[in-house]
């Protein structure tokens, strides 16, 4: 296998919300829910940064799809994580999290690294961490 990962999906009780959460409260570009057409087939995709693609899919249409029982989502199994350019700018993206409705389970602190992180949950409880490292700052 090739070491690239072109799209993180993420599994969503509200679609609707979900796009609204990530669209109008984080400012994530999307064309909105495509695929309205198709049976299980409604999903949205974000531009990210080198290409990658962030897409919401609910978790019915998930389990649908692999054939899994839907379970309930772990938030300590998987994170979703941004690095960013400043200490400020931590705070500047939980601060906007918080007021889409996103909810802070760590306030940003100093981290062993050196660093600067909190993390934020979305509205179905997806982990996002939101850094500072300054040994592995990402392309402005």
């Amino acid at each position: 296998m090739k070491p690239r990962i072109s799209m993180i999906t993420l599994g969503v009780s509200d679609l609707e919300r979900a796009l609204t959460f990530y669209r109008d409260g984080l400012g994530l570009a999307t064309e909105g829910i495509v695929g309205r057409e198709f049976e299980h087939g409604a999903v949205a995709f974000f531009d990210l940064s080198g290409g990658l693609k962030l897409a919401i899919w609910a978790q019915d249409n998930i389990a649908h799809d692999t054939g899994l029982t839907k379970q309930p989502i772990s938030p300590t199994a998987f994170t979703v994580a941004q690095n960013v350019l400043s200490r400020d700018e931590v705070d500047s993206v939980l601060a906007t999290a918080q007021r889409a409705g996103g909810v802070i389970v760590k306030p940003a602190q100093d981290t062993f690294y050196g660093g600067y992180a909190g993390y934020f949950q979305d509205p179905d409880g997806h982990l996002w961490e939101i850094a500072f490292n300054p040994a592995m700052l990402p392309d402005s």
